[in-house]
C-alpha cells in the first residue's frame, strides 16, 4: 500500500515545501518542538501505567466509611 512511498525525490519536494511555507528561521523551532512530542510519545509508550492519585483517594476513604 504504502510501497515507495518516500523514495528521496519525494522526501527532497517535501523538505523544499517546508522550507517555502515556514522559512529559515521557524525550521529549527519545528523541528525541536517535533523532537520533544516523539520523545515525550515513547516515554510515556515505555512507562507503566500509573494508578491515578484520585482513584487511591477516594478508595480510602469508601474504606474507613465502611
Amino acid at each position: 500500500m504504502f510501497q515507495g512511498l518516500f523514495q528521496p525525490m519525494h522526501l527532497l519536494v517535501i523538505l523544499i515545501l517546508a522550507l517555502v511555507i515556514f522559512g529559515p528561521g521557524k525550521l529549527p523551532e519545528l523541528g525541536n518542538s517535533l523532537g520533544k512530542a516523539i520523545r515525550g510519545f515513547k516515554k510515556s509508550m515505555e512507562e507503566p501505567e500509573k494508578e491515578p492519585e484520585n482513584h487511591s483517594a477516594s478508595s480510602r476513604i469508601e474504606n474507613k466509611k465502611q
